[in-house]
């Protein structure tokens, strides 16, 4: 069993920058998948980023060259890096892992507004 806690989500002006931060319960180097999801209501889920053990890496066509995701095997820790923020990219983001099933955060609000 693996548990994912978000941090770094807010309210940031259109054009700001934010950081979220995942923190695992357990290590992570073994674990093939790790990526970002994002949800505003009436909406399906969606990822944002994903990346694997091996480095390779994935995002949304909508984020590409804004949002970087990585990861940190010594601590445990996926990250976003979200930049150039609009006002569409409001939405709760979920961490999400799979590793001999499929494991989510909680959410972290992210609101972009003027």
């Amino acid at each position: 069993q693996v548990q994912l806690v978000e941090s770094g989500g807010g309210l940031v002006q259109p054009g700001g920058s934010l950081r979220l931060s995942c923190a695992a319960s357990r290590n992570i180097f073994n674990i093939p998948v790790m990526g970002w999801y994002r949800q505003v209501p009436g909406k399906q889920r969606e990822l944002v980023a994903s990346i694997t053990l091996g480095g390779t890496i994935n995002y949304a066509e909508s984020v590409k060259g804004r949002f970087t995701i990585s990861r940190d095997n010594a601590k445990n820790t996926v990250y976003l890096q979200m930049n150039t923020l609009k006002v569409e990219d409001t939405a709760v983001y979920y961490c999400n892992v799979k590793f001999f099933g499929e494991y989510w955060g909680q959410g972290t609000q992210v609101a972009v507004s003027s």
